[in-house]
């Protein structure tokens, strides 16, 4: 009888450690793989940095037409933007003009 007394009080002096083990073993397995755990942070750092990269290409293509686009402007009309323009618009070329086609999903701008 006095053997199972120590057990039993023995497995009362375990149980709360037990549990405040259990606790932490918890948080800590979702303060890694949870929603805003440590693995989710690196995805979307990923995925910031490859926002940021399109957001570069983007600003890039915008900057090279708004550059297009002063070119057009009243104020300061570029001739020859404006003739190439035209003809691009019109699908015409002068006499001595070399033709280069280019293939359908090749952009020139």
């Amino acid at each position: 009888m006095a053997f199972f007394k120590g057990v039993k009080r023995r497995a009362q002096a375990l149980v709360l450690p037990a549990m405040f083990f259990a606790l932490c073993g918890y948080f800590a397995h979702h303060a890694t793989h949870g929603t805003r755990g440590l693995i989710a942070r690196d995805t979307r750092n990923a995925e910031i940095a490859m926002a940021r990269i399109v957001l570069a290409e983007a600003e890039t293509e915008r900057d090279a037409m708004e550059r297009k686009v002063a070119g057009l402007r009243a104020e300061h009309l570029d001739r020859d933007m404006l003739e190439e323009r035209a003809r691009a618009l019109l699908n015409v070329v002068a006499k001595d003009e070399i033709i280069v086609p280019y293939a359908p999903n090749r952009r020139l701008f």
